[in-house]
């Protein structure tokens, strides 16, 4: 099974939600994670990069924009907010059915805070979020 996350620029919540769903390395399923306004290879935020480190997840990122082949590559495409969801299905039609916010596709309402340009204490706030929130989806995926 293939895991796409979704944010904006790619450089905070999507790598860290990557991140984390990597980490569990559940078997047969691949996860990557792109930005519908990434400018391409730019690294995770520093904080990201602070808070994975703390937590011992390992995590080499550079940034890339959602495109058909990386919708084509996905089984599911998990976005952070609402927002997310809807750029993606109107530039990618074949996205429609399997693109989801995550908090939705776990059954929560609202969505995954944005950390950007806030402290590390920021993004351990919203790392905790993601870290619980992929937990349901695995209890949903597997």
């Amino acid at each position: 099974m293939n895991i796409l996350f979704v944010c904006t620029g790619n450089t905070c919540r999507s790598p860290m939600a990557e991140a984390i769903l990597a980490s569990k390395k559940l078997k047969d399923v691949q996860v990557r994670s792109a930005g519908v306004f990434a400018m391409p290879g730019s690294l995770a935020s520093y904080q990201a990069q602070e808070v994975l480190k703390e937590k011992g997840i390992p995590s080499s990122h550079a940034s890339s924009l959602v495109t058909e082949k990386s919708i084509d590559w996905a089984d599911y495409i998990l976005t952070m907010t609402g927002q997310h969801r809807a750029l993606v299905e109107e530039r990618f039609p074949k996205a429609l059915g399997k693109t989801f916010s995550l908090k939705e596709f776990v059954g929560k309402d609202g969505e995954v805070s944005d950390p950007f340009g806030g402290s590390v204490h920021t993004y351990r706030n919203t790392f905790e979020e993601l870290q619980d929130l992929i937990e349901l989806v695995i209890k949903k995926i597997i």
